[in-house]
């Protein structure tokens, strides 16, 4: 079930959700950050070497849009062989 919360929480043993205002741990706020799933992918694709101003760079793209994916499609079955970025899509051949 998901539970929409309106302030942050903090995600305890892996398993035990406690709001902002409950947390009594020692932990900051910018700290917990670094812990995330979306730090980690952020970080490890910026290469700006600073947090605070990201240039991010992905060695694929995925895409929901069919129209996006009906043009790849078309450039390869048009014959070329390289795009300038990765297509993972179940829709591709």
């Amino acid at each position: 079930m998901i539970k929409l919360s309106k302030k942050g929480v903090f995600l305890a043993s892996n398993n035990e959700i406690i709001a902002e205002e409950h947390f009594t741990g020692e932990i900051k706020k910018e700290e917990a950050k670094k812990g995330t799933i979306a730090w980690s992918i952020l970080s490890s694709h910026n290469t700006s070497g600073n947090m605070d101003k990201l240039k991010i760079k992905f060695d694929s793209l995925a895409s929901h849009d069919i129209t996006f994916v009906g043009i790849v499609q078309t450039a390869k079955a048009s014959g070329y062989g390289t795009y300038p970025a990765a297509v993972c899509a179940d829709q591709l051949p």
